[in-house]
């Protein structure tokens, strides 16, 4: 489900209102949306959560994953909406051992991630959840290292998606929602 389709239940506009922009943040040109206003807002994360984790009820999600930072925040409220557990993917260095490695560009740099061996069954259906889908980078490397570990990415789950930066191509085999897009 692409956020066109989301842009007309009601309460979308809202969570959009509460996303403030922040231009040349980490760098310059680059136009960083916070979502900390609207992580503030109880009434704005319970709604974001619910588009976040209603498309998936009755899935067959067994686990969720979040990607280090924002994705630990709302996919643990995510997992809670879906009566499942949390795993977090953190950057390199962060976990006891032994974990398994993922380097990743971003949109400004490059980074690494790693999951705990063993965090994940074989076959288990997985939600991977973040906050942002810019170049698709992060999610790549989530999405693998679930893959690494024996599960299955059931789907990918969004808050927001900036569409000029193409992410979602990067992830053209797995089922991705996005709640709020930005062109």
């Amino acid at each position: 489900m692409r956020a066109s389709e989301l842009e007309t239940y009601p309460g979308v506009h809202r969570l959009r209102s509460l996303i403030r922009e922040v231009p040349d943040f980490p760098l310059k040109g680059v136009i960083f949306k916070d979502i900390a206003p609207l992580l503030a807002d109880a009434a704005g994360l319970a709604l974001a959560v619910e588009f976040m984790a209603q498309p998936f009820r009755g899935k067959g999600i067994k686990l969720v994953v979040g990607a280090e930072s924002r994705g630990f925040v709302l996919g643990a409220a995510v997992a809670q909406a879906l009566s499942v557990g949390f795993v977090p993917v953190r950057k390199a260095g962060k976990l006891p051992g032994p974990v398994r490695r993922r380097q990743f560009k971003l949109e400004y740099g490059t980074d690494a991630f790693e999951m705990q061996e063993g965090a994940i069954a074989p076959g288990q259906d997985v939600l991977v959840v973040d906050d942002v889908l810019a170049t698709g980078g992060t999610l790549v490397a989530c999405c693998e290292l679930v893959r690494e570990l024996g599960g299955r990415v059931s789907a990918v789950s969004i808050l927001i998606e900036l569409l000029s930066l193409h992410g979602r191509q990067k992830l053209s085999d797995y089922h991705v929602v996005s709640v709020i897009q930005y062109d």
